[in-house]
């Protein structure tokens, strides 16, 4: 998926509006009044509050994955350098946590609804690419519909949550992944069951 324009000025911004979201909100007039440095927000973010929001989530997700290769989750296996991922994720953005609340409620706006897919979508691809997963069959899809739920449930409980180091929402993160890997090893077993079926059924043909 394309990603958002991207520029050292545009990421500066970003900086600086994060610093102040909590206080003045996501609006571009509010934001420029309240920092000189932001004069030009509004040719760099022509979109309005919306595409500045995009491009918050879009410098997180590039943020994640450098911290992911720093990081070097190589000995991990799958769903736990997903989770490291994630983790990782929020204990950056834990400063942010009110202006991330913030945005998630402009994105719900009905006019933000295809913004906040495409935000949606790339972030999940960004955890999956920063886990080191190289799927390129069915499972590329299920397994970014499954993270979808998973990761914006957790973000959701997060935002709630003031336990030292986001423990409570690492072991709902826990909870859900272990779903998601029981989901998967029951599809992989009716996959198989469905191929022995299929076998006996054609060795039975060709005896015919």
């Amino acid at each position: 998926m394309t990603p958002p324009e991207r520029s050292q000025d545009r990421d500066d911004a970003v900086a600086r509006v994060l610093e102040l979201v909590p206080i003045h909100g996501w609006a571009i007039p509010a934001l420029r009044g309240a920092a000189p440095e932001l004069a030009d927000i509004d040719l760099l973010f022509p979109g309005g509050s919306a595409e500045l929001i995009e491009a918050a989530v879009d410098l997180a997700d590039r943020q994640m994955e450098q911290d992911a290769v720093i990081a070097d989750f190589a000995d991990l296996g799958l769903a736990k350098r997903v989770r490291a991922v994630i983790a990782l994720r929020l204990s950056r953005q834990r400063p942010h946590r009110e202006a991330i609340r913030r945005a998630l409620a402009v994105l719900a706006l009905p006019g933000n609804a295809r913004i906040a897919a495409r935000c949606a979508a790339r972030t999940v691809d960004a955890i999956w690419h920063a886990a080191g997963d190289e799927s390129s069959d069915f499972s590329w899809y299920t397994k970014r519909a499954s993270l979808s739920v998973v990761y914006g449930t957790t973000l959701l409980y997060w935002l709630r949550d003031y336990s030292e180091d986001d423990i409570a929402t690492l072991e709902f993160l826990d909870r859900r992944l272990g779903g998601v890997g029981r989901v998967g090893k029951a599809r992989g077993k009716l996959a198989g069951l469905r191929e022995r079926i299929t076998d006996r059924f054609t060795h039975r043909a060709e005896a015919a």
